[in-house]
């Protein structure tokens, strides 16, 4: 197999994305004289921009502008007069496999528990233990590379980093400063910890141990995070909708931790060699989508209904959230103070 034209297919979230880039780095490697193109929604392009293994981007707005049979079907046109002869599709939707079909992509390689299986040429084993960074680079079918090149990766533009100097300068915040980043959403309630004990242990970290506690996320979680900084007495700095995911990802540079819920920030500071403690609530690590830095914590709670879905639920199905409400504010404190002093 000697592909000239290659096409990466996943057009899921941020986080799914962001574990994708050490495939993208693979792939290059493998294939240095190829052209490798990746294909995605319109809330994930801006993560790949200045990414050295990659060739371009093609984008798919399926939920929006490309929404409906006819825009799929143009896409696939599209895909088709490109000339691509191998698809690697780590999502498993049915949606993605049916793409690289109707583009008549010759190769077509994705996993056995995809929904699209049987539109694929090469089927690979889902390996529910491994890393999905691992599990991404599978697909190439050669040795797992060393720890180090399954971390994710992304680039930051000068004028990222600038952005975050000034915005930094701003609010008086200094490199001698202990900085912690806060991220206290998610796309799935069942994910978040409670907004009330992120408080806590925002305010203890403010006046207990002097930290610059800057609260990030993108637009749709400047609400909660405007909610939580309302009920604290010692007030964090709200990063939550003024920045784009690169912009995000330069701020997580500057941090000595990141606190999140088991979501995009996370893989975001692993990208970024930052620690993480993160808190997973009704999904587990074990499913692959754990932080997979060296210096990484996971805080979680063995509770009899756990995990009660992949991707965690809007409600909790047995109604009592324990999985969430046994994580205490003392312990969470602590662990991130671990990682300050």
């Amino acid at each position: 197999m000697n592909p000239q034209k290659i096409l990466i297919i996943q057009t899921a979230f941020l986080g799914d994305v962001v574990l994708t880039t050490p495939l993208i780095k693979a792939v290059k490697k493998e294939y240095p004289r190829s052209k490798v193109f990746f294909l995605l929604i319109p809330q994930t392009k801006e993560l790949l921009q200045n990414n050295p293994h990659l060739d371009g981007v093609i984008v798919y707005d399926k939920k929006n502008k490309e929404k409906g049979v006819s825009s799929f079907l143009a896409l696939a046109g599209k895909i088709r007069a490109s000339g691509f002869d191998l698809a690697l599709i780590p999502h498993r939707s049915f949606r993605s496999a049916l793409l690289a079909y109707l583009a008549r992509i010759p190769q077509r390689i994705g996993f056995d528990k995809s929904s699209g299986a049987f539109l694929l040429t090469k089927k690979i084993k889902y390996i529910q233990s491994q890393s999905e960074a691992k599990r991404n680079l599978s697909l190439l079918e050669k040795d797992i590379p060393p720890e180090n090149d399954c971390l994710p990766g992304l680039f930051p533009s000068e004028d990222d980093f600038k952005y975050i100097e000034e915005l930094f300068r701003s609010w008086d915040v200094k490199r001698e400063d202990k900085i912690v980043g806060v991220a206290p959403g998610s796309v799935w309630n069942t994910k978040r910890w409670l907004p009330e004990r992120f408080g806590e242990v925002a305010e203890s970290l403010i006046e207990k141990l002097g930290a610059k506690v800057i609260f990030i996320g993108g637009k749709e979680d400047e609400k909660l995070c405007l909610e939580i900084a309302s009920n604290m007495k010692s007030k964090p700095l709200i990063a939550a909708g003024k920045t784009s995911p690169l912009q995000s990802a330069a701020l997580i540079s500057r941090c000595q931790v990141i606190l999140s819920n088991d979501t995009a920030p996370m893989h975001i500071a692993v990208a970024m060699r930052v620690p993480v403690v993160a808190i997973f609530g009704s999904t587990i690590p074990e499913f692959g989508f754990e932080p997979t830095g060296k210096d990484d914590l996971i805080i979680q709670k063995e509770i009899y209904c756990r995990p009660c879905g992949i991707h965690g639920k809007r409600k909790c199905p047995e109604k009592h959230f324990r999985c969430i409400k046994e994580i205490q504010t003392e312990e969470v404190f602590e662990t991130v103070t671990r990682k300050l002093i």
